[in-house]
């Protein structure tokens, strides 16, 4: 690595640590306020508020890199540019490419260390501060758990499983319901394509019911569609529910593949699967458009410029994903090109600007 190398290095890793720890700060701030209330209702100690958002930065640094790198490359190479350091590195020969390298191996580097975080670091914390909020502070039971690729609940008098929980449409999927006496003898046990929360009831689709009665052969009594009396809402499920943000890469694959096997719809699990590697990719990108964006004029560059164009950068980004996303998890579009819509777009933008200043 050459003395140039270090510098433009060293120069982007001081912002872009700089840039990560204020996006946490601010993140954690605007989140107390917002959640004040309900902390305050509830009587949550400092030790679990404390947690709480100690749990939720890997979140925050996971949604924030790509902001961090973009910024931190238009303010470096902005102040490079202003300073006419650009220019006196042309003018000793030396390309726009070779400049740039330290920091697009820096995205580049960055880009795997946030897959991996996102895979082995936030799906656990992520899990930790939902169960902070729901168990410990909101005092909910926690009688819901997600084993073995299902969703299991225990009610009062009987053990739920369900291979699907969609909450966006109160929808569950692949249910059997096992009824027990106080002796944990099986009484009942309803099988059922899905169920959905309608009017404030339980309405159950293609509905098998099986009653045990002892020392007789169990009763089949079969429905197409049956309105079946349970105590718990969707709400309730919530607990036992484990969404796209609480797995990693590897377990929520597998999770669609065992979907897949028994027959269900996977389109919103598949566009969330190829946005945990579209998502931490487009670092790179952002970082080439804030090298061409900070040096589209050599002389023009400038701190307050460097940060409104990140912002709108950024913010034009997260618009694109997140609009591409939901047509991808509504089928609308299919799963992969939703998940790289935003990436395919910003890559060729990054392309075409960079051409631009090199030419």
């Amino acid at each position: 690595m050459t003395i140039l190398d270090r510098y433009v290095a060293r120069e982007f890793l001081k912002l872009f640590g700089l840039i990560v720890v204020s996006f946490i700060f601010l993140y954690i701030v605007f989140d107390f306020f917002e959640k004040i209330n309900m902390f305050m209702s509830n009587r949550a100690s400092l030790t679990q508020m404390a947690f709480f958002f100690l749990f939720n930065i890997p979140m925050i640094v996971s949604l924030t890199l790509p902001a961090a790198v973009l910024l931190a490359a238009l303010i470096t190479f902005g102040v490079m540019s202003r300073n006419s350091e650009i220019v006196a590195m042309k003018a000793n020969g030396i390309s726009l490419y070779r400049v740039s390298l330290p920091l697009i191996l820096l995205a580049g580097a960055i880009c795997v260390i946030a897959f991996l975080f996102s895979e082995f670091v936030t799906p656990l914390t992520n899990q930790k501060a939902f169960q902070i909020l729901k168990v410990e502070v909101q005092k909910r039971t926690e009688l819901g758990t997600f084993k073995q690729n299902q969703i299991w609940y225990r009610s009062r008098q009987a053990i739920y499983n369900f291979k699907v929980f969609h909450p966006d449409r109160n929808l569950l999927q692949g249910i059997a319901i096992n009824y027990l006496d106080p002796q944990f003898q099986l009484t009942m046990r309803i099988d059922a394509e899905r169920a959905e929360w309608k009017n404030g009831q339980w309405l159950f689709q293609n509905v098998l019911i099986a009653r045990f009665n002892a020392g007789d052969f169990p009763v089949l009594e079969r429905q197409a569609a049956a309105v079946i009396d349970l105590p718990e809402k969707p709400a309730d499920f919530m607990i036992a529910q484990k969404d796209a943000d609480k797995m990693g890469y590897l377990e929520l694959r597998q999770y669609i593949e065992k979907l897949q096997s028994d027959g269900y719809d996977t389109t919103r699990y598949r566009a969330d699967l190829h946005g945990k590697i579209a998502f931490p990719l487009v670092s790179v990108i952002l970082a080439i458009i804030g090298i061409s964006f900070s040096l589209r004029s050599e002389r023009s560059g400038g701190v307050t410029q460097s940060i409104g164009a990140g912002i709108v950068i950024g913010f034009s980004y997260w618009l694109v994903f997140a609009f591409a996303m939901s047509l991808g998890r509504a089928g609308t579009l299919p799963p992969l090109l939703a998940a790289w819509t935003a990436n395919i777009v910003f890559g060729v933008a990054s392309f075409l600007m960079y051409r631009i200043v090199k030419t």
